[in-house]
């Protein structure tokens, strides 16, 4: 199949792209830097040709409330009207597991880019993958409040990078799911003891304080905001087995 994968040189889209030539697939990773702008249109048509299936990973430059939501919305549009002329078969995209739950102004635009998608008339399949071990270190920056780090007490199921571009690359290659899958790492505990742990091994000596009533991102989460519900696929990758593999990558 060619496949084009939008934003395939960043954190999963790299590993996605390797993963599908591994498969022997024609894979383009598409991105501003190779002349294919979601948002301005440049370059869309010439890359759709003969083209099978689109992954989308694009990410909006700024999280500000409007520029995320006109991001997501223009490039859907962009997106759709250039792949239902080229006869794109497949549309896979990566969302968030609890779009539909949190009111902040990045779910929102993610939970619009999803609406975009139902709507195109172009077979579809959305990944909603919970956070990162990745952005660990994000949020505890995100919490911080003079020498401590507030965080919330809400469940969380972060999962490895690795995994889920693993997960992307058996969506892209099977039939459009015309729903939703979601996908989650192997352990479920609350967010402030994960980030306790990555801070543990950093050797940060911040205090974590756990704070019902911290914020993650704008919205205050309960134990079902950010977790999956019954029967996700789950990644084999556990929070020590991640965390072993970034001193070895250091």
């Amino acid at each position: 199949m060619k496949i084009v994968v939008i934003g395939g040189t960043g954190l999963i889209g790299s590993k996605l792209v390797n993963k599908l030539r591994q498969l022997g697939h024609e894979v383009t990773p598409a991105s501003p830097a190779s002349g294919v702008n979601t948002i301005t249109g440049e370059g869309l048509t010439d890359v759709m040709k003969g083209t099978d299936v689109v992954v989308d990973l694009a990410n909006s430059p700024s999280f500000e409330d409007k520029a995320v939501l006109e991001f997501f919305e223009t490039s859907g549009r962009n997106l759709f009207a250039a792949e239902t002329r080229a006869g794109v078969k497949h549309h896979v995209a990566l969302s968030i597991v609890g779009t539909e739950r949190l009111d902040n102004g990045y779910f929102r635009a993610k939970l619009a880019q999803e609406r975009l998608i139902k709507q195109s008339g172009i077979p579809y399949s959305i990944v909603h993958s919970t956070q990162f071990f990745e952005f660990l270190g994000t949020i505890a920056a995100a919490g911080t409040v003079g020498d401590e780090i507030h965080l919330s007490t809400g469940a969380f199921q972060p999962i490895a990078s690795d995994d889920v571009a693993a997960a992307v690359a058996d969506v892209t290659v099977g039939a459009p799911l015309n729903g939703i899958i979601e996908i989650a790492g192997p352990e479920r505990g609350r967010l402030v003891d994960f980030v306790k742990r990555y801070l543990a091994k950093k050797g940060d000596p911040h205090k974590v304080v756990a704070d019902v009533h911290a914020t993650y991102f704008g919205s205050e989460l309960n134990d079902q905001s950010i977790v999956p519900g019954e029967n996700p696929r789950l990644g084999k990758i556990d929070f020590e087995t991640w965390f072993s593999s970034q001193l070895q990558k250091a």
